[in-house]
């Protein structure tokens, strides 16, 4: 079975190169009819490809995927055989390295539409394969491209609007999932898992390979990597150590129903129905003073230690201003309300 297909639309530069592309229906483990098709009118030769095919083929390819049942792909190409864009069809055969940038931006698809969740697709070595774009109110623009683009719309009176300059684009301009609310979409990427129930207020972010399960309140930052379980509530200004900042080979994840508290962080997983006070940052070399159910000091260890251990409370003591954990076996809930309507 092969591992991931899409027919996509995108933008090259001036010189042909792939600045991004679109994919609205990517499919995880295709139906093999579907490669074979391909195979057939396309002389795909098998492995990882992004093809660009033109219209005669697409058009082709859509009555043959039509003759064998697979209709809504068959929707697809026919209406990408109208297109004067670049096109790019794009088989995995295996989740290997991605070698292309039609490829990189399949991955990202399949995590943002939620076939995927994190960590489950290969994205070792993707910055070399994602250019530095300027993301703008006219779409992708190459930065060498960038100021004849700006003097031309202004000289034709409509003022080109630069979003941002970046590898990644944000996620609300390829995949709006179901069921969720982003207050400030430029602050979601693509390749971010934003579950089902979720709420991204103005000041959250969420990394590419990053995401909530399920119904979440991000008031905070999701970095690289890290997976939010559901019913968690991460704070105004909080942040977690992402697996590109530093954080060992402890792979940072929140539990389920946890709170991190406004400005608070963490550097270690968290497991289920935790809580860290405000204004707190654990990492991993931090050393915590155990609490008995008398506040009684029982010893000292490194916040590692306590690495997906669940019903903590971590505070500082505003006397001794010591790092201190103790059991806390009620589970914090979100208000029900908030998520009720997304």
């Amino acid at each position: 079975m092969s591992f991931a297909f899409g027919i996509g639309v995108g933008t090259h530069n001036q010189q042909g190169d792939w600045l991004e592309v679109f994919y609205p229906r990517p499919i995880l483990s295709p139906d093999r009819r579907l490669i074979d098709t391909c195979a057939k009118v396309l002389n795909y030769p098998g492995g990882n490809q992004a093809m660009e095919p033109t219209a005669e083929q697409l058009t082709e390819l859509a009555t043959a995927l039509r003759q064998a049942g697979l209709d809504e792909q068959a929707q697809l190409a026919a209406r990408f055989a109208t297109a004067t864009r670049p096109l790019s069809l794009t088989i995995l055969e295996t989740d290997t390295t991605a070698a292309s940038t039609p490829e990189v931006y399949l991955k990202l698809h399949l995590i943002s539409h939620r076939l995927a969740k994190p960590h489950q697709v290969k994205l070792d070595g993707i910055f070399g394969l994602l250019p530095n774009v300027a993301w703008t109110s006219e779409g992708a623009i190459d930065l060498a491209e960038l100021p004849e683009r700006q003097l031309s719309a202004r000289l034709a009176g409509r003022p080109l609007a630069v979003k941002s300059v970046d590898k990644f684009p944000q996620m609300t301009d390829y995949v709006v999932p179901a069921g969720v609310r982003i207050a400030d979409a430029a602050r979601v990427r693509l390749g971010a898992y934003v579950g089902e129930g979720t709420t991204v207020m103005h000041e959250g972010f969420i990394n590419f390979n990053a995401g909530t399960e399920g119904t979440s309140m991000v008031e905070g930052r999701i970095s690289a990597g890290v997976v939010v379980g559901r019913g968690s509530d991460l704070g105004g200004g909080c942040s977690t150590m992402g697996t590109l900042s530093g954080g060992g080979n402890l792979v940072i994840a929140v539990g389920k129903n946890c709170l991190i508290g406004a400005n608070a962080g963490i550097g270690i997983p968290l497991g289920d129905r935790c809580t860290v006070e405000a204004g707190l940052y654990i990492t991993a070399g931090t050393k915590v003073a155990l609490l008995d159910e008398h506040n009684t000091l029982v010893e000292w260890v490194k916040a590692r230690d306590l690495a997906n251990k669940a019903d903590l409370l971590f505070r500082r003591n505003s006397t001794s201003g010591a790092v201190e954990c103790k059991t806390n076996k009620t589970a914090i809930e979100l208000n029900d309300q908030l998520h009720a309507n997304n």
